[in-house]
């Protein structure tokens, strides 16, 4: 009879593909997988702790991608959409994919695929809206910086995106809601943490971390956006569509509304 384990990981991608491997190459009965960061819940299983690998994590990955481009996407898609239970979902998912014969990915009457696809497609319309959200800040250290607060775990994926757009800038876009960034220091992109003691809201309010010129910046470009509305055409439901109020208080074109 397989072990009924409630396997532990440190939260990482790589560290869930590992997971699933072992829990593959063991053929234990999975009954829950979670972040080391949460309040283990294994009363009636026991616990195992799973350590990062790459390789192990690489195989997983080539044999998911093996199936499809679109599974591989899916689930790391769906892995950044933090939502609970996620990582014994996706567990699911992929034992599918190893086992199924045909496009199982794509057989939406499966409820677990349907969950799957639809979480990818939410993490999807997330990372566009943070690409086209991102307003950054010119700081006296020369470093343009933006804060994020997106729904999901997005700056694993829009950091191609601005480094390609903005390759000759020095940059630093950083997720107050999971207290880690990106920077780019016009060779590469690294992560960081930052203990910050003030988060740069698009506030009337000078910060002593930006150039004062940021600001004359800021107010032209407040002064455009508002002498390019026509007032008689505004569909005020329409825009909070494409641009949700949960983001204009990172918007500087917003800066008299939020």
């Amino acid at each position: 009879m397989n072990p009924s384990k409630t396997l532990i990981y440190d939260g990482s991608f790589n560290g869930f593909l590992t997971t699933v491997f072992v829990a593959f190459e063991e053929k234990i009965d999975v009954v829950d997988i979670q972040r080391n960061t949460q309040g283990q819940n294994g009363l009636f299983s026991e616990t195992e702790t799973i350590f990062t690998n790459v390789e192990k994590a690489k195989r997983v990955w080539n044999g998911i991608r093996s199936t499809s481009h679109n599974a591989i996407t899916n689930v790391y898609f769906a892995f950044l959409s933090e939502v609970d239970g996620i990582e014994l979902t996706l567990y699911s998912y992929i034992l599918k994919l190893m086992t199924a014969k045909g496009a199982k990915q794509t057989d939406y009457s499966d409820g677990i695929v349907l969950r799957i696809s639809q979480l990818a497609r939410s993490v999807g319309r997330e990372k566009h809206r943070m690409e086209a959200f991102v307003r950054f800040q010119l700081t006296k250290d020369d470093i343009y910086f933006a804060n994020i607060e997106p729904d999901f775990d997005v700056l694993p994926l829009i950091s191609k995106h601005f480094r390609n757009r903005y390759a000759d800038q020095q940059w630093l876009i950083y997720d107050v809601k999971r207290k880690y960034g990106i920077y780019y220091n016009k060779e590469h992109v690294e992560l960081i943490s930052l203990n910050l003691k003030e988060v740069h809201f698009n506030k009337i309010h000078k910060s002593d971390a930006l150039l004062n010129e940021e600001y004359d910046y800021q107010a032209l470009w407040n002064d455009y956006f508002k002498s390019t509305n026509i007032k008689s055409r505004i569909n005020r439901k329409l825009h909070k569509q494409h641009v949700p109020k949960r983001y204009w208080k990172y918007l500087s074109e917003k800066k008299e509304t939020a």
